[in-house]
């Protein structure tokens, strides 16, 4: 692959160790990219420093993405530090636990509209205020993170799972809008993998089990894998990619039964 040395990413979404956006982070500053990591409230602050103390020089960042003015602040930080941005990783995703937890049908009105607002129309946001950035870069990769839940119904997903339908239209809609900027816009969906996320899905662990038995490749995916995929996504090999929603789940998506 190619040498991204010079190059400098946004990436949101990292909350531990176990984070899918941070295992495309590792992969990236492997390659020499100089990242920003935001991190949402004291909470996560801890956590993503700690993290952080493993890159080159990482810009670190607060962002709540339901806020404009937080996120025009992110990228004026960019602009100063960095000067420009090359790609933006969003692995940003919640839905209250309790809208998981219930059946789908008692949904609530506030519970959705988070849902959809944190998981979905924070990537148009984020989209918004990197777009110029990017172009004045000469172009790049927006990516971000979503699940077969978008399109299949998978126990417990609920709410999630339209959040992350939007969020698949979404791709579609920016990648033909920031295409004439040379901006590629895609997605990874991942096979289920033991994150801070998943933890608030009753039933995972058969999921788990689930896509081991029936996945082609008999196993489930690991985070290392969907680490390199995302570095292949936002690098210059995946150039003709855009809109693409890329299956990394050991095949689970091909199956029938």
């Amino acid at each position: 692959m190619s040498d991204l040395s010079g190059t400098h990413g946004l990436i949101t979404g990292v909350a531990n160790k176990r984070s899918i956006a941070w295992a495309i982070a590792k992969a990236l500053s492997r390659d020499g990219v100089r990242l920003a990591l935001t991190y949402q409230g004291e909470r996560f602050a801890e956590n993503v420093e700690e993290l952080a103390a493993e890159l080159d020089r990482p810009l670190l960042l607060p962002c709540d993405v339901t806020s404009d003015t937080q996120i025009d602040e992110v990228y004026q930080a960019i602009q100063r530090e960095f000067g420009g941005l090359n790609f933006l990783l969003h692995g940003t995703a919640f839905a209250p636990r309790e809208e998981l937890a219930r059946p789908f049908v008692e949904t609530s009105r506030e519970g959705f509209r988070v849902a959809l607002d944190i998981s979905a129309y924070s990537l148009i946001a984020l989209a918004r205020g990197a777009a110029p950035l990017i172009a004045a870069s000469g172009g790049g990769s927006i990516l971000t993170l979503t699940y077969l839940g978008s399109d299949r119904v998978f126990p417990n997903y609920n709410v999630m799972g339209v959040a992350k339908a939007a969020l698949e239209a979404s791709v579609r809609y920016l990648a033909a809008g920031l295409g004439p900027q040379n901006i590629r816009v895609n997605a990874i969906s991942a096979g289920p993998i033991r994150t801070l996320a998943s933890s608030g899905i009753s039933g995972f662990s058969s999921i788990l089990q689930v896509y081991r038995e029936r996945a082609p490749l008999r196993r489930n995916v690991e985070l290392e894998e969907v680490g390199e995929t995302g570095r292949f996504l936002l690098g210059p090999e995946s150039g003709a990619i855009t809109g693409e929603v890329l299956m990394v789940d050991a095949g689970f998506h091909a199956m029938g039964l």
